[in-house]
């Protein structure tokens, strides 16, 4: 006789009913979609640079109204239980969430700096383990790649590779990775971003050039983090959520991104310096820069016009042009890094590298995937199905965490000159 099935535990039915409740509520907060510029903003304003007499960009937003949505939210938290995992990861989610429609709300006035810093936090946030600033680190990055960007950079890698160049190769690596057209790499005319990633679809801005390391970290990046989390997250029939991009898995999506074109040495460093201007004109705009002042600061670190407009506009998504606010997303990065780099440190230390790999179940945050391990443990949430080589590669991976954990001993300052 066929062993009878356990019956379903009522905790975690009801919290994923709760879950798949707040999925449908959300449907409409599209917080990056509803933030960004109309792609024809942008040839006007190059024309006034190109005039000699650029004029200050004046965006109007459509009025959002997230007030039946919201009450929603206020309905699914009121009925959940916190003490439970599922039930304290609704409650952090259904924060995040209610703040991002806040922001959305606010489109256009300085109000969104408050809720984009609670959401993203700000520049002057300390690093994990009470380090220097988020904007002490990104300047300890930009003048690093100030002394040596040009003197590491190999004739073949200043070569730009187009759009339809990129396009085509980086079809070509996804296609066998996944043996089948899992994800579509489209070039699209109207993106402001360099790229762009979906769950099944990679998009590249028509216009725009890219660098040798560019294929490299768009596969790892984009497509083998974002892409892959949401592919993972769609197959939770628990906690569908995990599919979702909320706000407050941005820090570790985007850590964790980063983290895998380091271990993959597929970060260079004009990528870290891209990285870190970001942060500093965060923190210009935040102090009073307009975006006239943070599209210059852009343009006279390195970048093509074109380039510095996209850097400035990511800057000023939501908040007035005219300075003293801005969209504060790009100060997770290096922040996300260290955090990542920390945690898979930690989990080799304590013998879980297992919870490195659920970080790929779908979108979520550091303390998620330990909070969530009794539900992995049990086969409540799936495993992964797909995971980039680099986390398969069990060896390898701990063979460069134990060398980074031994290399921190190190003091610097202490090692004479090699002679």
């Amino acid at each position: 006789m066929d062993k009878a099935m356990n019956p379903p535990d009522p905790a975690i039915a009801h919290h994923a009913a709760l879950d798949a409740r707040m999925v449908a509520a959300v449907r409409g907060i599209r917080l990056l979609t509803l933030t960004s510029w109309p792609a024809s903003m942008r040839a006007p304003f190059l024309e006034s640079v190109a005039r000699g007499n650029p004029q200050l960009p004046q965006v109007t937003y459509p009025k959002h109204d997230f007030s039946a949505a919201r009450r929603e939210l206020d309905a699914i938290d009121s009925a959940l239980d916190d003490t439970h995992p599922l039930g304290a990861y609704l409650r952090d989610s259904l924060r995040s969430w209610d703040l991002a429609a806040g922001l959305l709300e606010s489109l256009g006035t300085p109000a969104v700096d408050h809720y984009s810093a609670q959401l993203f936090g700000v520049p002057a946030q300390p690093m994990p383990g009470n380090g220097p600033s988020t904007r002490e680190a990104a300047r300890h990055f930009i003048q690093i790649a100030q002394e040596l960007d040009h003197e590491l950079l190999a004739p073949e890698e200043t070569v730009p590779v187009s759009a339809t160049a990129l396009q085509l190769q980086l079809q070509s690596d996804l296609d066998d990775f996944f043996n089948a057209r899992i994800i579509s790499v489209e070039l699209d005319d109207g993106l402001i971003a360099k790229a762009a990633a979906g769950a099944t679809r990679i998009r590249l801005r028509s216009s725009a050039s890219f660098s040798a390391y560019d294929r490299a970290q768009l596969f790892h990046h984009e497509a083998l983090v974002h892409s892959l989390t949401a592919l993972n997250g769609r197959a939770q029939t628990v906690l569908p959520s995990l599919a979702l991009s909320s706000p407050r898995i941005t820090a570790t999506q985007e850590g964790l991104a980063t983290f895998a074109e380091q271990i993959t040495g597929s970060i260079d460093i004009q990528r870290l310096k891209r990285i870190s201007l970001r942060i500093e004109a965060v923190a210009m705009a935040r102090e009073g820069a307009d975006f006239l002042q943070v599209f210059d600061f852009f343009r006279q670190a390195g970048q093509i016009p074109e380039e510095s407009f996209s850097s400035a506009q990511r800057v000023f998504r939501g908040v007035p042009t005219g300075g003293g606010a801005a969209f504060t997303k790009d100060t997770v990065y290096l922040r996300g890094l260290v955090s990542v780099h920390t945690f898979f440190r930690q989990m080799l230390r304590d013998e879980k590298l297992r919870y490195c790999r659920w970080l790929f179940a779908g979108k979520m945050t550091l303390g998620d995937a330990q909070a969530l391990a009794p539900l992995f443990e049990a086969g409540v949430l799936a495993a992964p199905r797909w995971l980039p080589h680099w986390i398969q590669r069990a060896n390898g991976l701990a063979g460069a965490l134990a060398f980074s954990l031994f290399a921190n001993r190190i003091r610097m300052d202490r090692i004479d000159p090699v002679q």
